[in-house]
């Protein structure tokens, strides 16, 4: 059971996107999952934090930032972008049940409260990360090419 899809508008990225008609498809892609991925990590860390730690602390304890899902969430999931990053407790029916409460238990929210805390610093991870990692993919493409010349040169 997923909650209320929520949107965002991120404005001001137009030349950072157009940064990745200079990549090969497969690269950006690459790109795009580690700066999510490293992004995505601090809301994990706070969900983690606020999380109930219960007898067995497994809930905290099973906190994550993944690029994939089960075959049940696949099945109810609609893929909306080449790369997705998820983040939060393994997908099971006890982490759903504590954040948001059944008829025998009081919600225990503590996904949500982290995303609240964190999501604008996130956005503004990802901008930060994404120029990083294209800087970083554009020397990479550099040596490659001057290996590959000096190859040619060499023969």
């Amino acid at each position: 059971m997923a909650g209320p899809r929520q949107s965002i508008t991120v404005e001001g990225l137009r030349e950072l996107l157009q940064s990745f008609e200079d990549l090969p498809k497969a690269t950006s892609r690459n790109v795009l999952k580690r700066a999510l991925t490293e992004a995505a990590q601090p809301i994990a860390d706070r969900g983690e934090s606020l999380a109930p730690r219960g007898a067995t602390g497994k809930l905290a304890d099973s906190y994550m930032v993944t690029t994939k899902l089960t075959g049940r969430q696949r099945g109810l999931h609609k893929k909306e972008s080449p790369v997705e990053v998820y983040v939060g407790p393994t997908p099971h029916p006890k982490s759903v049940q504590t954040e948001f409460g059944n008829a025998h238990q009081a919600a225990h929210p503590h996904l949500r409260p982290a995303w609240d805390q964190e999501h604008m610093a996130t956005l503004n991870r990802i901008a930060q990360d994404v120029a990083e990692q294209i800087e970083k993919a554009r020397q990479r493409m550099a040596r490659k090419a001057a290996r590959q010349l000096a190859k040619l040169r060499g023969v």
